[in-house]
């Protein structure tokens, strides 16, 4: 193998974002909220989808001014090629009729992000199985349904980039993520299949897994979120991994890394850094 391939890009890079077709999936708040009002500054063309459509437009209004955007435009004329796609991630046939109406109106797609997830906090004394078959419906299911539309369409056009978000909850045993965590890891593990799968396609497949960020979700945690950072950050440093070609994207690197050297530890040592650092 050569130096390129042992340390270059895993991925295809992506120097320019304008007109870029980029379906995000989970965009009407947190970090895929954040996603979509950077691209479409960016100039890229979004489809954004989410169960609640008005917030999906409520996002999209938040954008001020896009790259062609001219003094004189009025606040209700978007800037930017934008598609609002409303649907639940459980239902196979919504993503499918979803892609459709990109494909129409696009002919393709160049990136899809999948950030849909549901976050009950859940530990063994309050164990909950309703609400756990919730979370591995909507957190994984709703990405194998995801998988089910989109494949065809990158495998036809040879070329593309899936990107799965899960969390470092998916690399080892966290507080309060019973059901979310095993989620992640499936997200991470399904990841380096795609990878190992599409590579050789042309097609790029990237994970991100971001430590603790700033959203709706987490606001409701009540335990210490160390090296917490705003879903914008984390927006830019999702963009940025994307741009390098790289695989494993994750942030904020002085709490991720910290995490990573912890698995190459005895597992005795994840569980008592983990309960010094969240008190639980």
């Amino acid at each position: 193998m050569s130096l390129n391939g042992l340390f270059g890009p895993l991925n295809p890079p992506i120097k320019e974002w304008r007109d870029q077709r980029v379906w995000l999936v989970g965009a009407s708040s947190g970090i895929g909220a954040a996603l979509a009002r950077e691209l479409a500054r960016r100039g890229a063309r979004i489809a954004v989808s989410a169960r609640r459509e008005q917030s999906l437009h409520d996002v999209l209004d938040e954008v001020g001014g896009g790259p062609d955007q001219r003094p004189d435009q009025r606040p209700d004329q978007r800037p930017f090629d934008a598609l609002v796609l409303p649907l639940d991630v459980t239902n196979a046939g919504a993503l499918a009729a979803a892609r459709d109406a990109i494909v129409a109106a696009w002919g393709g797609v160049d990136v899809v992000i999948w950030l849909a997830a549901l976050w009950v906090p859940m530990r063994a004394d309050n164990f909950d199985l309703a609400a756990a078959r919730r979370t591995i419906e909507i957190n994984q299911i709703g990405a194998l349904n995801l998988l089910a539309a989109v494949l065809p369409v990158l495998l036809d056009q040879g070329r593309g980039q899936l990107v799965l978000t899960a969390s470092v909850a998916g690399w080892g045993g966290m507080p309060k993520a019973l059901a979310y965590g095993q989620t992640k890891a499936a997200l991470n593990h399904l990841a380096e299949t795609l990878w190992i799968d599409l590579n050789p396609r042309g097609i790029g497949v990237a994970v991100v897994n971001p430590g603790f960020v700033d959203t709706p979700a987490t606001a409701t945690n009540t335990f210490t979120m160390p090296a917490l950072i705003s879903a914008d950050e984390a927006a830019l440093r999702i963009l940025a991994g994307i741009s390098a070609g790289e695989f494993n994207i994750h942030f904020p690197r002085r709490f991720t890394g910290v995490l990573k050297f912890l698995r190459l530890l005895p597992i005795r040592c994840w569980f008592a850094v983990i309960r010094r650092t969240t008190g639980l």
